[in-house]
């Protein structure tokens, strides 16, 4: 019996040393920051690959055949698109889940776990297939290259990670509101709602596409597969999982930035109707990646082009909202003039810097974008280093930089320590190491793609051709840029491991804005149900027709090849 209760003591002892060692003060809390943790060891080693592409196509680094710039150029995008992005956004809606409504229940918490481990096998399966050049297929993973079988297993243990995390904050939810009838959904916490809402939609094409289509496929059960649809249904996803990390970097504009500069939500209901917006009309669009595809008719592109354009109005109340916040908080600090109110902005803290970066990014990433999505304009830009300059642009800068600024008040809230003037020093820089770099790559991306630059290519000089000369200074411009960018990350992650292990013990604001007083919200926006339908209905106009074309009179199909 004695022998019992010793192991039970130093087992207790134990994990009382685990939670020590990991800041952990909640079961919440240790959840939130493994995905967090796992989001940043992406984003270092995404960053390294990023830095030999960079050194690569600058003409400074041949990769070796065993190790060649197309794996790199997947790795690059897998760790950064799909895991740093998606693991982070996890992590950090999960803990405001918690912070918002009253702690996880123990059964969503499982789920999250649960998640977590199909996310971390799936994506160790996807990056031994990359290593071992069993799967050099690139981010978006094209048919008719086709890569092994267990690359494609591992995207649907990562997709099945992703779901059980989306029906658990579902269940978070709607327990909340059943326990909490007729009031408002706390607005992070909507946020939340709006993004796993989105993140179930996209996932779930890219799941038909890969279980359905690539696996029999890979497997050799069918011989060929129907390129148009695969890209189709890929593209759905695709297109939508970048706004999902962008409406993710817009829920900290709306309810976090304003907290951190001492101002309050600019109106609850307008806010609460962006991300409806942004829900019901977001998916739709996929096909304006495919505007220079044949075999689609242009009557369905134009229609995908005007409900891509349609997100723009969103972006516009968003742009509108946050400069009128800041202003409206400067002005009460004192600012007087017509931009007096902007030296009252907090500029030396990193928590409003790094985020403040990513809006303005996004003002001329935004606007950048109308260019893919224009018939004529993404006829000169689409295959070119552009689309990669833009890319770096909102992703790299926009999302990447807001991510930035949460991590240095989330993970020590949720390791009980707290941000010390130096790290916060640190992070300073690291904003704007990062801003410069990104500028000078994204300016160069670009400038060589207008000069017909090709992206998704080593560096060549297509025999020294003139034209192809004339894109080497702008190269050399994108190494530099990845140079810079990868001190970025280096001084990120360390910041990431001070934050999480070794910064001083203390408590630290979950920072949620506040309404204005006098701010009445309407309750109607609460109607989740309706959106959801509505939703279901703007992707069936979009995505029926064109879908079902595609089966009736499909092509007779590719085999598969191996280009690498």
């Amino acid at each position: 019996m004695s022998t019992g209760t010793e192991t039970v003591r130093i087992e207790t002892t134990f994990n009382r040393r685990i939670n020590r060692w990991l800041g952990v003060k909640t079961e919440d809390a240790q959840l939130a920051k493994s995905y967090l943790l796992v989001s940043f060891v992406a984003l270092f080693l995404g960053g390294l690959f990023g830095l030999l592409q960079g050194l690569n196509r600058a003409g400074l680094l041949e990769l070796p055949t065993w190790f060649t710039y197309y794996q790199v150029l997947t790795a690059h995008g897998l760790m950064l698109v799909v895991i740093f992005s998606g693991f982070f956004m996890i992590g950090y809606f999960y803990a405001g889940l918690s912070h918002t409504l009253g702690g996880l229940l123990p059964g969503v918490r499982k789920m999250g776990w649960l998640g977590f481990g199909l996310g971390i096998t799936g994506t160790l399966l996807v990056v031994v297939m990359v290593l071992l050049n069993e799967a050099t297929v690139l981010y978006t993973f094209y048919p008719p290259m086709q890569a092994h079988p267990i690359f494609y297993f591992g995207l649907v243990l990562i997709v099945l990670g992703i779901w059980m995390c989306c029906f658990g904050a579902f269940i978070q939810v709607a327990r909340w509101r059943k326990q909490n009838k007729g009031q408002h959904l706390p607005i992070l916490a909507f946020f939340a709602t709006g993004a796993f809402v989105l993140l179930l939609g996209a996932t779930s094409f890219v799941a038909v596409e890969v279980i359905f289509l690539i696996i029999p496929w890979s497997l050799g059960w069918v011989e060929t597969i129907n390129v148009m649809l695969a890209r189709t249904l890929f593209w759905a996803f695709g297109h939508t999982a970048v706004n999902i990390w962008y409406l993710t970097a817009v829920s900290a504009w709306y309810v976090i930035v304003p907290r951190i500069i001492g101002g309050t939500l600019w109106n609850d209901t307008l806010t609460r109707v962006v991300v409806v917006m942004l829900v019901i009309m977001n998916i739709t669009g996929g096909f304006h990646h495919q505007i220079v595809d044949p075999g689609i008719t242009d009557s369905i592109k134009y229609m995908h082009v005007f409900m891509s354009l349609a997100i723009g109005f969103p972006s516009l109340m968003t742009a509108y909202a946050l400069f009128a916040v800041m202003e409206r908080t400067g002005r009460k600090k004192g600012g007087t003039g017509a931009f007096g109110w902007l030296r009252k902005l907090p500029w030396g803290d990193v928590r409003f810097l790094a985020p403040f970066m990513g809006m303005v990014a996004f003002i001329f990433g935004g606007a950048g974008g109308i260019a893919q999505t224009t018939f004529q304009l993404n006829a000169v830009v689409h295959n070119t280093m552009w689309i990669v300059g833009h890319f770096h642009l909102t992703l790299g800068m926009s999302v990447a930089l807001t991510f930035f600024g949460l991590s240095y008040w989330l993970i020590p809230h949720l390791s009980g320590r707290v941000l010390t003037p130096q790290l916060n020093k640190l992070g300073v820089i690291q904003t704007v190491i990062w801003t410069a770099a990104m500028v000078l790559m994204t300016v160069s991306m670009h400038t060589a793609g207008l000069l017909g630059s090709p992206r998704r290519t080593s560096y060549t000089t297509f025999g020294d051709h003139a034209a192809a000369l004339g894109w080497d200074p702008y190269m050399l411009a994108v190494g530099i840029g990845a140079v810079l960018l990868t001190l970025g990350v280096l001084i990120q992650f360390y910041a990431v491991i001070q934050l999480m292990f070794f910064a001083p013990e203390g408590q630290t604001e979950f920072p949620v804005a506040e309404k204005e007083p006098g701010d009445v919200s309407g309750y109607w926006t609460e109607r989740w149900g309706v959106w959801v339908v509505l939703m279901i209905i703007v992707v069936s106009m979009a995505y029926v027709v064109p879908i079902v074309d595609m089966l009736v009179n499909a092509p007779p199909g590719s085999p598969p090849f191996r280009t690498w």
